[in-house]
């Protein structure tokens, strides 16, 4: 397992790592992991999820799905889903929603990003996962720092 720290000055920086973080995945072959997304509120997991939007040429405006929990985008490069699980509070809610999910991105061929996957009694096997945290708690403009494992 590569592990990967890198520290992000602003949200660009945020969504220059997402951007690369989709290169990388559309160099893959076609098993291609699920990116986990953990950190507090604020931390930039839209932020990243926006950078990946744009390297995989998706035209419409990338939001955080927390009411909505999924959002399907199709792009010129490759579909995304995005998934958030922050409002499920029962793992088995999670887990429903995940595998529902899960089936349709490869249906699709697309990148799923899921922000707070530890609502999920599991971890995905093979997923890669990106911990994003504020430098300084009380300064979100202070930067964050990005930490991989893949």
């Amino acid at each position: 397992m590569q592990q990967l720290s890198v520290q992000l000055a602003d949200a660009a920086a945020t969504q220059n790592l997402g951007r690369q973080l989709a290169l990388d995945w559309l160099a893959l072959p076609q098993s291609r992991p699920i990116l986990l997304l953990e950190g507090d509120l604020g931390a930039g997991k839209t932020s990243l999820v926006q950078g990946i939007a744009l390297a995989l040429e998706i035209d419409e405006p990338i939001t955080s799905p927390t009411f909505a929990l999924a959002q399907h985008y199709q792009g010129q490069a490759a579909a995304l889903v995005h998934l958030d699980l922050y409002r499920l509070e029962q793992s088995a809610s999670a887990d429903e929603l995940f595998c529902q999910e899960e089936e349709e991105a490869q249906a699709l061929g697309a990148l799923m990003a899921v922000e707070w996957p530890g609502r999920l009694s599991f971890k995905p096997e093979g997923a890669w996962a990106l911990q994003l945290d504020l430098l300084d708690a009380n300064d979100p403009e202070a930067g964050r720092v990005a930490r991989l494992q893949r």
